[in-house]
């Protein structure tokens, strides 16, 4: 069986692993604060706060921004539920704004549109959240630009996007987004099994990002109220925060990775081109790449020409699987999900998502793909257009 994403484990990664094991600290230990300095040095960005996952990174950045009851928050629909879910955990509501064609990202040009209505009947949203589908940057200038004239923050869900690059800076510097948040789940383009990080320009944001990630504690003489001096108070909650800690296990290993980063970017890429070549004349439409930025290709997405194939989706997507290439489908429109249609949310709510829905199919790309491995692929998609 060939997997859609597969984790790149090597033995540095285990020594790594191995070391914090035998230290004295398995979490809160010095790892977490060498992985956060690491990956903001690669991203050019002041400020990096590891948590336990994306999806958590993600809800402490909306209560960053101080998202709340009455907010709206506006995100793709080309997603996974992460990106919309955080919104609903600080009790805001959310919308979404449909896709480019091409780049399968948040539409800049319904962006423009849906809050220019907005701004009509005092509706703007609070936050948007552009996602980086697959490893490619959405046209973050051109959102920034809105922001100023909407007044609305940024947070980047680039939990696909680390290693790649937008206007030949690393994504994550938060030029033109207030946080960008990364995964590093075992898919993705670098793991520390599960783990998450936001990054911020902000000092302010950082500071309030970290006591979020810690039940809302700190053990900062700044931060703490005086009490009677015949009291120990070695720390203090002073708001409410999760435990969305990550460990000094997973830092070793996501720290370990991170050395690989390039690496393991330049063979996706890689694998990418081929794919590009070996697809060639088949009726089907390959990913684009916008020239303005560099993919990190987290995911290789085809969309079927399914009237050429006399096939529907379903049948090349079990089809493929039953060859034993694990295709996959990145995404189903999150606002046709159950829990968002009891919202209210029609099917068509956003025509070019639905599109994309019923044609797309993620294939195998990770970096210890083989050419064998490739090639059963390309055989496979081709034995289902036999009549083309």
């Amino acid at each position: 069986m060939i997997p859609y994403g597969k984790q790149d484990i090597n033995q540095d990664d285990i020594d790594a692993v191995i070391q914090v094991l035998r230290s004295d600290f398995l979490t809160q230990g010095p790892v977490v604060p060498a992985f956060e300095e690491a990956v903001s040095t690669y991203c050019k960005v002041k400020y990096g706060i590891a948590v336990s996952n994306a999806t958590a990174a993600l809800h402490i950045a909306c209560l960053a921004l101080d998202v709340g009851q009455g907010d709206i928050v506006w995100t793709s629909p080309n997603t996974f539920v992460a990106s919309a879910n955080c919104a609903l955990y600080c009790g805001a509501s959310v919308d979404f704004v449909d896709i480019d064609s091409k780049t399968y990202n948040l539409s800049v040009d319904r962006l423009a549109e849906k809050l220019s209505i907005a701004k009509k009947g005092g509706i703007l949203p609070k936050v948007v959240i552009p996602v980086h589908l697959c490893g490619q940057s959405c046209d973050m200038e051109a959102i920034h630009e809105l922001s100023k004239v909407y007044g609305f923050k940024i947070i980047e869900d680039a939990s696909h996007a680390i290693g790649g690059k937008y206007k030949n800076q690393p994504i994550g510097n938060c030029k033109f987004s207030d946080i960008t948040v990364f995964s590093f789940h075992p898919v993705k383009i670098i793991t520390s099994g599960e783990g998450g990080m936001a990054l911020t320009n902000d000092e302010y944001l950082a500071k309030k990002l970290r006591l979020l990630r810690s039940h809302g504690i700190s053990n900062s003489k700044v931060d703490m109220e005086e009490r009677p001096t015949e009291e120990i108070w070695n720390y203090q909650q002073i708001e409410l925060g999760y435990n969305y800690r990550m460990t000094d296990i997973q830092a070793a290993l996501g720290l370990s990775q991170l050395q690989r980063l390039d690496e393991f970017v330049a063979k996706r890429n890689v694998i990418a081109k081929n794919y590009d070549e070996l697809l060639k004349g088949l009726p089907l439409v390959t990913p684009w790449q916008d020239p303005n930025g560099m993919s990190s290709f987290h995911l290789y997405v085809i969309r079927l020409n399914l009237s050429q194939i006399n096939k529907t989706q379903k049948e090349v997507y079990e089809e493929m699987r039953n060859q034993g290439v694990l295709v996959n489908l990145h995404y189903i429109p999150v606002y046709r999900q159950p829990y968002f249609e009891k919202m209210g949310f029609d099917k068509g709510y956003c025509k070019e998502a639905e599109k994309y829905f019923t044609e797309a199919m993620s294939i195998p790309i990770f970096a210890k793909l083989t050419n064998i491995q490739m090639g059963q692929t390309i055989n496979a998609i081709k034995s289902l257009m036999i009549n083309f």
